[in-house]
């Protein structure tokens, strides 16, 4: 699926948005809060996976067999040097030209050859053909000295249009027809006879030679008028208009929506940014997340929905979906920054809320450390073992043990 096709000199498209940039605690300090022990965190960025096709831009297109004589008739007319031998598929990638015929100038575009069955993959198959899409005109190059006893320039026509016919898109073009290789015996000859024929199916005809350039000054004004008529009829292209929108005056930027559940959910670009933007490890960049939706009139839309104290608040969605239990009691807390009465990192409406639980370690039952008499333990509400504890009683009795045996 095609989602934007670049046309034209300074066109834009933005395939994946940047994330919203973070802010230092630098940029958070105000004369009420001087030294901000939080930093709002950026946005994680779009992520897209597009495919990049490249089409040149090219007035007319240059189409044909292999070894037809594309590469050598637009280094005829161009200052292009592409490569020329005497084998098939010579041209691997399009070549451009830039032709000039009179005041007009244009570009023109040797595309691989074709040979029937390239819609199957045959060749090189159909790949090359996008960078004609743009083409004004198309123009068939026919080998008249082809040496095949199974081919001629008529069938040749014959087999390209049904192979882009097959490609598609390209039924409106203008069609002129190059006989080329007039220089040759055999190739003037055969030129002759089909040329009263092609005149005759609708097709404009010259007769060309790449090799001694007869016939080229006729087909490059053809060309250049054709061109010259498509940009007359285009006309100016109309520059894009900037249609600026401003925002509603009654517009809050977000919006509260009671559940079925009695759960409430908000949205909203900016709270659902900031939501984003928070460090919820920080308790004291929680507590400026709470201030701004309560500047931003989030708590009063709570307020009028319906919420109390407990119940279920959604902010975004899907993995971003922040949800907690709402307090009515976190209001905007500037008279809380007082450096005395909070430290850095914390807040002080959210000093319960936030303490560490203390870590219990496995607590046994008074029958298990019942159990335990037969071991030296520090703690006997704990499976630790210790070092066995020796007391002065018990050296004495085991001196006293000692002495009895002798």
């Amino acid at each position: 699926m095609q989602i934007a096709d670049l046309i034209g000199n300074g066109t834009t498209f933005v395939a994946a948005q940047g994330g919203f940039g973070g802010l230092g605690n630098l940029a958070l300090s105000s004369s009420k809060r001087r030294a901000p022990g939080f930093a709002l965190l950026g946005e994680p960025g779009e992520e897209r996976t597009l495919t990049l096709e490249l089409k040149s831009v090219a007035d007319i297109a240059l189409v044909g067999f292999p070894s037809a004589g594309k590469s050598s008739l637009i280094a005829a007319v161009s200052a292009a040097r592409p490569k020329i031998a005497d084998y098939p598929f010579t041209t691997l990638v399009p070549n451009l030209g830039v032709v000039q015929a009179g005041e007009t100038r244009f570009t023109v575009a040797d595309v691989p050859g074709l040979i029937p069955g390239a819609s199957q993959g045959k060749g090189l198959g159909l790949e090359f053909l996008r960078h004609v899409e743009r083409c004004v005109a198309l123009v068939h190059v026919l080998d008249c000295g082809t040496l095949e006893t199974d081919r001629n320039p008529v069938a040749d026509l014959e087999a390209i249009e049904n192979e882009l016919s097959l490609y598609g898109g390209l039924e409106d073009r203008v069609r002129i027809v190059a006989l080329n290789k007039i220089d040759l015996p055999d190739g003037k000859a055969m030129a002759e006879m089909v040329e009263q024929e092609l005149r005759e199916k609708g097709y404009e005809v010259y007769s060309v030679s790449a090799a001694s350039r007869e016939g080229l000054q006729d087909l490059i004004y053809a060309m250049g008028r054709l061109v010259h008529k498509n940009r007359v009829e285009a006309g100016v292209p109309e520059r894009t208009r900037i249609i600026l929108r401003p925002v509603a005056v009654d517009d809050s930027g977000f919006t509260v929506r009671a559940n079925a559940d009695e759960s409430f959910t908000i949205r909203g670009k900016k709270v659902e940014r900031w939501v984003r933007q928070t460090n919820f490890k920080n308790a004291e960049a929680i507590g400026y997340l709470a201030d701004r939706l309560a500047q931003l009139g989030v708590e009063k839309e709570l307020y009028k929905k319906g919420a109390v104290a407990g119940s279920e608040v959604r902010i975004g969605d899907g993995d971003t979906e922040v949800v907690f239990d709402w307090e009515p009691t976190i209001e905007a807390g500037a008279e809380q920054l007082a450096g005395h009465l909070h430290r850095r990192g914390e807040d002080s409406r959210l000093e319960s809320t936030w303490n560490m639980p203390e870590r219990v370690e496995n607590v046994l039952s008074d029958d298990e450390i019942a159990k335990q008499w037969e071991y030296n333990v520090v703690d006997p509400h704990t499976p630790r073992l210790s070092a066995p504890i020796i007391t002065e009683a018990d050296l004495t009795e085991e001196n006293q043990g000692d002495g009895d045996d002798k």
